[in-house]
């Protein structure tokens, strides 16, 4: 059996959705059929679109751990002219803290808890349990592969994986521009009669937030669906009395980035429950 498949199975029976890589890192390109992506979707994604193509032409989204489609003829094809096995980290639940050069892995010893720890090329990739919104150069040298990114396999490594900690999550946060619009600010009628509303009391609301927040971390598959569900949930306890901030409104659009929402879909999904609610 081909060196890659057999990695590739071994990572996919431990739930960790793989895909071949070529020459350069890269993954294969489109087929003749999804050039452009114009079969309008990707594969082997729930929820992800119409495309029903069995290749391996749509990064990381065609990443899977279904051996049937990892020994499909079209996916052996590729895996001869691989030179790497990739997987999707954000679909295995982590996060890789790719650290590409000796400066950037001195800092991550210096400021980031120890977790596994693979050699690379030229640095190392630190890896945490817990997915988070990937980005690319959040400091020198430094990227962050998690939802929607690929990183390549390169052995077990040593060290004991540790959960992914905020010091990782703020290196992506210190971007506002990708945590919520400015836009989204709402202003909604103050409660009738008067009086302070019993959202205020802090508690009662961090609870809340708090649970819309893990609610949206815990889903599964259907992303989409129980993104709306949740912001359709937190305005209608507390979307007409003028309790939501930015602060609290921009922790869910980042949770809801952390499972791989764009900073549209949230968008569009707070738009939709407010509309649905007449807000």
């Amino acid at each position: 059996m081909n060196e890659h498949l057999h990695t590739a199975l071994q990572l996919a029976s431990s739930q960790i959705p793989v895909l071949p890589l070529r020459a350069g890192k890269v993954p294969f390109g489109n087929c003749r059929r999804c050039t452009d992506n114009a079969c309008g979707g990707r594969p082997n994604m729930k929820n992800a679109g119409p495309c029903a193509c069995p290749g391996t032409c749509h990064a990381w989204a065609a990443a899977t751990t279904d051996p049937d489609i990892i020994q499909s003829a079209v996916w052996r094809r590729a895996w001869l002219r691989a030179s790497a096995v990739a997987y999707h980290p954000g679909g295995a639940w982590l996060t890789v803290v790719d650290l590409d050069n000796a400066d950037a892995v001195t800092w991550a010893r210096e400021n980031l808890p120890a977790t596994q720890t693979v050699p690379t090329t030229r640095g190392e990739h630190w890896i945490y349990l817990g997915p988070m919104q990937s980005a690319n150069a959040v400091r020198p040298g430094v990227d962050i592969k998690s939802t929607m990114s690929y990183a390549r396999y390169l052995g077990p490594g040593t060290g004991t994986m540790t959960t992914l900690p905020d010091t990782v999550r703020a290196l992506v946060m210190k971007k506002p521009a990708a945590v919520r619009p400015a836009s989204l600010a709402i202003t909604v009628p103050a409660p009738a009669g008067g009086g302070e509303c019993r959202h205020r009391t802090p508690v009662y609301l961090e609870r809340g937030i708090a649970m819309a927040e893990q609610r949206i971390t815990d889903a599964r598959e259907g992303i989409h669906a129980d993104v709306y569900r949740t912001f359709l949930a937190v305005l209608s306890a507390h979307g007409r009395c003028g309790c939501l901030t930015d602060v609290h409104i921009g922790r869910l659009f980042t949770a809801a980035q952390a499972k791989g929402e764009t900073v549209r879909h949230c968008t569009d999904a707070w738009t939709n429950a407010r509309t649905r609610l007449g807000l």
